[in-house]
């Protein structure tokens, strides 16, 4: 934005020159315009005598080709530098459109960047709820386990938090005597 905002102020100076300077060729070219139709006028004006006539038209001719010249050649100058000064701003523009093509297409990535960010919030939301319905039931299956374990005859119910490795190693305590109860009813022959 910096750039942008410094080639558009050398671009409204480039433009300022520009327009002085064409108005100076325009004041120039009217003052040749205005010296011609002075000359004309002069020429229109002097009564006819061959003799003047010829001393002022020697005067005229010697004094009016280098003012013509001058004039022109100031002209000339003009030219050259508008024409410079159109190759700046010519440039300067291209540069501004550069620029703001640039931007534009930082300001698109930007825009892409920040979908992509939205879209990962909203999964990171989803994933987050999902975690939670799955700890809650996590919890739940483990608290019934924990009751159900404790609950059977001869356990004894837990008096402070419960780790996994009590849970299973109650768990397998209950497994075990019923294995030995189921075996021991085998072998007496009940079913």
């Amino acid at each position: 934005t910096g750039t942008i905002s410094s080639l558009q102020r050398q671009l409204e100076i480039q433009e300022s020159q520009l327009r002085r300077t064409t108005s100076e060729k325009e004041t120039l070219q009217r003052k040749l315009r205005e010296q011609e139709n002075q000359l004309q006028a002069m020429s229109t004006k002097v009564p006819y005598h061959p003799e003047s006539t010829v001393a002022i038209g020697n005067s005229l001719i010697y004094v009016s080709p280098q003012a013509v010249t001058e004039q022109e050649s100031k002209l000339a100058e003009q030219n050259k530098l508008i024409g410079e000064l159109q190759g700046t701003v010519s440039q300067l523009r291209a540069e501004v459109l550069s620029s703001q093509h640039h931007i534009h297409k930082q300001q698109q990535a930007q825009q892409e960047i920040q979908s992509r960010a939205e879209a990962l919030q909203h999964r990171e939301l989803q994933t987050r709820v999902a975690l939670e319905r799955i700890t809650s039931r996590f919890e739940r299956y483990r608290s019934k386990i924990i009751q159900a374990t404790f609950s059977t005859a001869g356990s004894k119910p837990p008096q402070a938090e419960v780790t996994d490795e009590e849970v299973l190693e109650a768990m397998q305590k209950i497994i075990n005597e019923r294995l030995e109860f189921h075996q021991m009813l085998n072998q007496k022959g009940v079913k």
